[in-house]
């Protein structure tokens, strides 16, 4: 039996990083690309393991470490779409080229990749892509309504996509986590808006973010998610969505028994 070869945008942190540790671990051929090689130093100590550049905004870097890939391996067998980050703030304050930036990440990039992998993919007569989403790309939640709308756009796409490249012998799935421990929201927190000065905005924020924090307790492990999206890659289904966390399996839970009318009270009364 071949080796598997599995290329991963976003694996200098988080659930990039500990999915590439995984797979490699479990035996697969493993390209960790990032924006900046130098923090995959410690995954690039492993022989069935190739760190490379990869923006996922910069379509000459994806087509290099997919070039790349396969002169290393041989071949691809999958891609994980894990790049991404949180833009956060109340959407009045949020310049229009922030919101830009994020989506340009979010969900163009994914696209970029995938535009650039079906090709190969197609010729190959098979090949299996698993986008990132998050609990986010199914329910509005406030004060992180830019990001919410990348993943929310990101869920529509992935399902519309599968049903095109099933035709094709590709398989596409998507993992949602919850929240996860990782620096993605570090990163969110210094890029966050708040209120932006905007006094009246002030209380309802503070009771927003009690809400999502309340809603984020018991944050899964990034080697939790990287274990979910392992096992979707190897299931061998053509099964679509896949939770990670136990608060998004609440969220889903509560979504799913209400009627529209009574989810909406229910979240509408967590942030009031």
């Amino acid at each position: 039996m071949n080796t598997k070869t599995v290329l991963i945008t976003g694996s200098s942190t988080g659930i990039g990083h500990a999915a590439a540790a995984l797979f490699a671990d479990k035996g697969w051929n493993v390209v960790a690309t990032m924006r900046d090689v130098s923090a995959g130093a410690d995954l690039a100590r492993r022989d069935n393991l190739m760190v490379s550049r990869l923006d996922v905004t910069d379509p000459a870097s994806i087509d290099e470490a997919i070039k790349g890939a396969i002169e290393r391996f041989g071949r691809l067998d999958a891609v994980i779409n894990n790049a991404g980050y949180g833009q956060y703030g109340i959407f009045e304050t949020i310049a229009p080229e922030s919101i830009q930036r994020n989506f340009d990440v979010n969900l163009f990039g994914v696209m970029n990749v995938i535009r650039a992998i079906t090709p190969v993919f197609r010729e190959q007569k098979e090949g299996l892509i698993l986008n990132v989403g998050s609990a986010g790309g199914l329910a509005g939640l406030p004060s992180i309504s830019i990001y919410i709308a990348t993943k929310f756009a990101l869920e529509g796409f992935t399902e519309a996509l599968s049903y095109e490249l099933a035709s094709q012998n590709i398989v596409v799935k998507l993992v949602e986590p919850g929240g996860v421990d990782t620096p993605f929201h570090v990163r969110a927190a210094k890029l966050s808006t708040g209120y932006g000065g905007i006094d009246s905005y002030a209380p309802f924020l503070e009771q927003s973010n009690a809400a999502l924090g309340k809603l984020a307790e018991g944050m899964a492990t990034p080697q939790h998610v990287a274990a979910v999206i392992y096992d979707a890659i190897c299931d061998g289904t053509k099964r679509l969505r896949y939770f990670a966390g136990e608060d998004v399996k609440h969220l889903i839970e509560t979504r799913r028994k209400l009627s529209d009318e009574d989810y909406e009270t229910y979240m509408r009364a967590q942030f009031s």
